[in-house]
């Protein structure tokens, strides 16, 4: 018997939006409070198993979505990551990365390099907001999906 899929049971995290094949999430991580995860909803563990459509069309709303964090926060940059090493269901990391974050230029799992800047941490934060429903309105305006469940 497999153990239960948790972003199978649970969305995984702040719900930004919600369509029928995928979801994005807010995960509001601590030290790096504007990653965000584009889940696909029905557990498949690979990108390769989807088919071609599918493929397509989640690439398309993570370019979407780095497009829009990058307009509106102007971050260094972003890294996406697809490992599902400890969560085998297809979901995508979007990490925007400032040079002052508390881990550059290490990956966001390598040790911390510096204690975060609490100044510039409110301030992103009081962005996510704003951030949450520029992205529900361009994958609402691209995907026509309904709003976050």
């Amino acid at each position: 018997m497999t153990a239960p899929c948790p972003l199978c049971e649970q969305p995984g995290g702040l719900p930004v939006w919600n369509s029928p094949w995928m979801r994005l999430i807010r995960a509001d991580e601590a030290l790096h409070p504007a990653t965000y995860r584009l889940v696909w909803n029905t557990h498949v563990a690979e990108f390769s198993e989807l088919p071609q459509l599918q493929r397509m069309a989640c690439v398309d709303a993570l370019a979407l979505v780095e497009r829009e964090i990058v307009r509106q926060l102007r971050p260094r940059k972003i890294n996406l990551a697809a490992l599902g090493n400890l969560v085998p269901h297809l979901h995508w990391h979007v990490i925007p990365r400032w040079d002052w974050d508390p881990h550059w230029p290490q990956a966001v799992w390598a040790p911390a390099q510096r204690e975060p800047e609490a100044a510039r941490m409110r301030e992103l934060r009081e962005r996510l907001p704003g951030l949450d429903q520029g992205l529900r309105d361009a994958l609402q305006s691209r995907f026509g999906a309904d709003a976050p469940a």
